[in-house]
């Protein structure tokens, strides 16, 4: 592994510590009065008060190699640069792990076998060379916070565009408690600055900790003692109270996917099966962000079947081929679930058998309203003249073209110049 390699790998092992301590320090909600109702949780409830869909972004954390994510077979670079880790183009019958044709030039590898079905639905859409135009970092920590500030790094801003998206918009829901959900210990940046907007690690087990027979009269000993205090310290406890309250009311431990759906028994796979449940309850949540980490493969690549990187590839496909089914196979609001990564890895293979910080990545998009059943690109080119500074995929499409047009048309919210300020958005013609 190289010197390079070994700084980026200590830089990610702070990361998780550092979000953590900013989003405490960063993601306090704006005071708000509490409604004199609490809303009615209706699971399966056959209609929505709005034509929003509801936004999922699962950020794998760590940096995806996008070149195997949707792997160019087409392109004869790749297997220049990849001599032992690329994945077999489709024709090579020799070889049990090859990647399976999608439209004659790229391919999906054996471990997201899952998703062909959404792909074949025309719901997954896969975004390829993507990535921040004007930043060159390779940075964890710079690339995954310009990304969900959505300013790219030109525009200093302690909000994300989520959050940004939330606070011009009402909520889709009148008086809704709940609009914003991270499911991590610290509120993602992307969702900073967004109204009734919380971090929750595990919504099925929201609330005090300690002794069930004594949560009550402890809740009721918090009430108390912050209403006799004033704004915005009374107003946040009450609010935290009350979502407990209705988070309790949804039976994220007992629900049960539709459509023969089934989730694996991982972190990743409860958030999006509390995710399906949470939609379902129509209550007024809009966004909800999951992180999914592990992807910073400097060494052992892993793109075999028992591979680290097949591995994380298959969870992540199998879990949102999940979730598709789940939220498709039964009446339930419509859904926009966007997979993104701070950067791709280098095109060419280290000699730990692995690939370092790279640039241009690949991102998904998977709904109810996606035109899918395609890889939108503008393709570079993998051979030595064509890379960035002579090794990495080059960014031809930003990652706002695609936030941007879901943003307007399934959320919305045509108020663009202040989700991504600084920044004019070319729609690639990603939504229905």
């Amino acid at each position: 592994m190289n010197p390079e390699a070994c700084t980026g790998c200590a830089e990610y092992s702070e990361l998780s510590r550092r979000g953590f301590l900013q989003a405490a320090a960063g993601a306090g909600a704006a005071a708000a009065v509490l409604p004199a109702w609490l809303p009615r949780v209706a699971l399966a409830e056959s209609h929505r008060s709005s034509m929003r869909d509801v936004l999922v972004c699962v950020f794998l954390r760590g940096a995806a190699d996008g070149l195997t994510m949707c792997v160019p077979h087409g392109d004869s670079g790749y297997y220049a640069a990849r001599p032992t880790i690329a994945v077999a183009r489709p024709d090579q019958t020799t070889i049990s792990s090859r990647c399976i044709d999608l439209d004659g030039f790229f391919g999906l590898p054996p471990a997201m076998a899952p998703l062909l079905p959404a792909y074949t639905d025309e719901k997954l859409l896969i975004v390829h060379a993507c990535g921040i135009i004007n930043s060159d970092t390779r940075s964890h920590f710079d690339a995954q916070r310009f990304i969900e500030s959505g300013t790219g790094g030109e525009i200093p801003t302690a909000s994300g565009w989520l959050g940004r998206h939330l606070a011009v918009t009402g909520p889709s829901r009148p008086g809704s408690l709940l609009r914003g959900v991270g499911i991590s210990m610290g509120l993602q940046r992307s969702l900073y600055g967004g109204p009734s907007t919380i971090a929750v690690p595990d919504l099925a087990n929201f609330g005090l900790a300690g002794a069930q027979s004594t949560v009550a009269a402890r809740q009721e000993v918090l009430r108390t003692m912050h209403d006799q205090v004033a704004d915005p310290l009374r107003s946040t406890s009450d609010i935290t109270l009350a979502t407990i309250d209705l988070l309790r009311q949804i039976n994220f431990s007992t629900y049960q996917p539709a459509g023969g759906a089934t989730y694996q028994n991982v972190a990743f796979a409860t958030a999006l099966k509390s995710t399906a449940a949470l939609i379902k309850a129509d209550i007024g949540v809009e966004a909800v962000a999951i992180d999914y980490t592990g992807w910073d493969t400097h060494a052992n690549h892993g793109t075999a079947a028992g591979g680290w990187l097949y591995n994380l590839l298959y969870t992540l496909s199998y879990n949102l081929a999940a979730f598709y089914r789940d939220m498709t196979a039964a009446t339930a609001p419509n859904f926009v679930v966007l997979v993104m990564s701070e950067f791709g890895r280098r095109v060419a293979q280290n000699g730990s058998g692995g690939t370092d910080h790279g640039h241009g990545g690949a991102m998904l998009a998977l709904g109810n309203a996606i035109r899918g059943g395609r890889v939108v690109r503008d393709w570079p080119g993998l051979h030595t003249d064509q890379l960035f500074e002579g090794l990495d995929l080059q960014v031809t499409i930003d990652y706002r073209d695609i936030l941007a047009e879901i943003v307007q048309f399934r959320l919305g919210n045509y108020e663009l110049g202040t989700v991504f300020p600084g920044y004019d958005a070319t729609f690639r013609g990603v939504t229905i």
